[in-house]
Formats: structure tokens, sequence, C-alpha cells
């Protein structure tokens, strides 16, 4: 099978002739450092390598537990935050149907939510209103069992869980993907007798698609998480540190956008997408950059586009406003359904030259012709080609990002394993909630309150 392929013609031109090339030594000192475990947070390298040490034994296991939660539930409420939720629903809505909650395909996959990612009152009161009268189950996704806003929506789903279904039944339907060892989740799968995976202690969060925190939800929806991994573990040999730089497309990708970030002023990455289905996939793209690279006062900014939609919002900005900005065009080459434009008569929307082309040929024209304008206007656009919307494509798709990442924050010149930043706001808000053990905290930002009234 194809790989996916990396375009980076229309950025390159935005540099010096031989910047990118320059970038290659760097880049090869950045794997090696990756590989020996000698860069910064080299205790959270074990995503790198996850692909291929991932057995079919433990797949089987995942998949037995999936298809339990699939007889016994018809709705399915995953309960995890930032990277132990995004990646499992960029995938789930990349290969769903699109209008999943209005349809019934006929499938056995029970309907998987994804809640705990929030603390929005109105959100959990109609989740929990909805799940009255459903045979529900829920994963649990936390490494501490803490984590403020997945604990306070487990802890609401477990009592309903339990009043509806009884506690027996409850226990069989309720799974922990937890640490191996320590912390409250743990605690509790062992005195309630739930299934357990475990997150690797050497995997963060925003690395953990291809553990079962992603796995799991990913197989209870129906999908092939086999293919996944495989897609995953073919990517991984193919951007191995052996494998040259002008066929590593993971080397190439980290390369040019420090390039445009560190020489030619280009701030801020656009990963766009004209599949509305890759619209999470975005979201978890922007999660894994924005933490890994974001820090030290340094970092790319990632944001995203789902085209031709906000073409009509942001394409003004993105064509002539400020010049800081580099584009990621993430495109699906084949789609997975057929439908052609239909003759009118009257033909009073000017459409009939269109009559008996795919829809998907208007798409891409519009793809093309928005790179071509953003190029013309000073964006300079890479473009990830991925053959269609599958699982194995998008194991590929997952693990190219992963080593990336990997790879650029090396070369930006901070530990991209780390998020030390994401502690702050919690901080402040356990001090204003009062809790046990925050008490200086407490006392110190009411002072700060009252002199800023």
């Amino acid at each position: 099978m194809e790989n996916i392929k990396l375009d980076t013609s229309k950025a390159v031109e935005f540099l010096a002739a031989g910047t990118v090339k320059g970038y290659e030594p760097k880049v090869k000192a950045a794997q090696e450092a990756l590989e020996s475990g000698t860069c910064e947070g080299s205790d959270f390298l074990g995503w790198l390598h996850l692909p291929t040490e991932t057995t079919g034994d433990f797949l089987n296991d995942v998949e037995a537990c999936a298809e339990l939660l699939r007889a016994k539930c018809d709705t399915v409420v995953v309960a995890g935050i930032g990277g132990s939720y995004l990646g499992a629903r960029a995938v789930i809505e990349a290969l769903g149907n699109s209008l999943q909650w209005l349809v019934n395909d006929g499938s056995k996959a029970p309907n998987v939510i994804f809640a705990g990612n929030s603390i929005s009152e109105d959100y959990l009161s109609e989740l929990t209103n909805y799940l009255k009268d459903k045979k529900f189950g829920v994963i649990n996704i936390s490494k501490s069992g803490t984590t403020t806003e997945t604990a306070l929506t487990f802890r609401l789903l477990k009592k309903q869980c339990e009043a509806q279904r009884g506690k027996d039944e409850a226990k069989d339907v309720i799974v922990a993907i937890t640490d191996s060892v320590k912390g409250a989740a743990r605690k509790t799968a062992e005195k309630e007798g739930y299934k357990t995976f475990i997150i690797p202690d050497n995997v963060g969060g925003r690395f953990s698609v291809l553990t079962p925190v992603g796995l799991l939800p990913i197989a209870v929806a129906g999908f092939d998480i086999k293919a996944l991994v495989r897609g995953a573990q073919d990517m991984e040999k193919a951007t191995a540190v052996d494998v040259p730089f002008k066929q590593n497309i993971s080397a190439q990708y980290a390369a040019i956008r420090q390039a445009l970030y560190t020489q030619a002023g280009k701030k801020i990455e656009i990963l766009a997408d004209f599949q509305p289905k890759l619209h999470f996939m975005a979201e978890w793209w922007k999660q894994l950059y924005g933490e890994s690279e974001g820090k030290d006062g340094k970092g790319i900014f990632p944001a995203a586009c789902d085209f031709t939609t906000d073409l009509h919002s942001m394409g003004q900005w993105i064509q002539q406003g400020e010049r800081s900005i580099f584009e990621t065009v993430l495109s699906v080459e084949k789609p997975n359904s057929k439908l052609l434009f239909p003759h009118d008569d009257e033909n009073l929307d000017g459409l009939n030259f269109l009559e008996g082309k795919r829809v998907d040929e208007v798409n891409k024209m519009a793809e093309l012709g928005t790179r071509l304008a953003h190029v013309d206007g000073g964006v300079p656009n890479i473009r990830v080609s991925v053959p269609k919307l599958d699982e194995y494509y998008l194991g590929q798709v997952i693990y190219f990002f992963e080593k990336a990442c990997g790879i650029s924050g090396l070369l930006e010149g901070v530990n991209p394993f780390n998020q030390p930043g994401v502690e702050a706001y919690k901080k402040n808000m356990f001090a204003l909630l009062g809790k046990p053990g925050y008490e200086d905290e407490t006392i110190a930002i009411k002072k700060r309150l009252a002199k800023e009234k």
C-alpha cells in the first residue's frame, strides 16, 4: 500500500535557497537524541516505538472488551480530557457517519459520547437527562483519577449507571484506563472490580492515541484498530532515523515549519482541511503541537480551519491579513462515497456547467484554487496528501504528526514532552474553590481580587 505524501514546494519558495537542506544535520541530531533517549523529556518517549511494540494479543484483549461493551450497551460515554479523548474522537468522527446521531446504519456499534472535558453544568445536565433511558456504559480515562473535569463527570456517571443498572451490572460496563498501580482511578477500579487497561508511564496524554486511551473507544465505535496500528507501524518504519532526509516526511515537515518560523517570521500555522470529518483531527493536532512547543516564550501557534466553510469567515484574513502565517493542508485524495451533480432545466443558480461532475471534483478544485490564491497572497503552503479516509491511513497520519512534533520541538530548543504551564489555572481554581491544602493560595488570590475591584 502507498503512504501518505508531503508536498512542500509551495512553502520552500518563501525561503532562501538551501535553507531546508541546511536543517538536515540538526534534524539528524534530533532524531538520534530521540532514539538514544538523550533528549529532554526522555522519560516520555514510549510513543516512539509504540506501534511496532504493540502485540496481537494486546489488541485482541482490547477488542474483546469492546465487544462486551457493544453487546451490553446502546451508549458508551468516554470520560476524559485533552489527550485522553481528542485522539479517539478524531478517528471516530473521521470514519463515522457525519449524521450518526440521526441515522441507524444497521451496525451493532453503540453511540460513543465524549464527556469529562469541561465543567459545563448545562452540558452535564443535558447528558445525564439523555442517558436516563439508555443502557449506557462508561470508559473512564485518567492516569490520576483526580483531574477535576473528568473526575467530576465520572462521579456523576458512576452514580447514574449504578442507579439504572444496579452495582453488579454496572461494574461490567465501566472500564478504567489509568495508572498501573497508583491513583484514585486505580483504587476505585480495584475496589469496584472494573476491567482496567494501563496508560503507560512513558507516554504523555497527547501521544496516547495508540494506547488503550484511543484504541478502546475506537474499537467500541466499530472500527478496525489493527488496521490503525498497522498504518502507524508502516509510518514508524518510513520515518525511522536511518531513512534519508529526502524520503523522511516527518523530518521534512519538522524542518520546514521551523525554517518558516525562525527565518521567515511565520509564527502561526493553520491546519486546513476540506473534509468536515477531519475537524477533530485538527483539534487533536492543535493540542499535540500547542502543548509540545508552546513554552519558554517560544512556539508556533497552532490554529485550524475547516474549508471551504471558514473561507467565508477567516478567508479574508488569511488572504490579506498580517503575513505571519503559513498553512498545512490535510488533503484526502479519494472520498468514500460518490455523488454526481444533477441537471436543472431552469439553471437559475447557473451551475449546469457542473452537471455530471462528482461533488468531490468541485471540492478538489476549491482546494487547489484556495492553495494557489493563498500562496499568491503570501502564505506558504504545505500539503499532506492522504489516499483515503480509513483506519490504515489515519494510523499513518497520527504517527507522522507525532514523530514530526518530537523532532520539531527539539529543533526549537524546548522539551516537547512536558506541559508545566497547564497547572497555573488549576492552582487558581482550587484556591478560589477553597480546596483543602490551598489555604495560603486562597488568601493570596482573595487579596489580589480585592485590589482589582
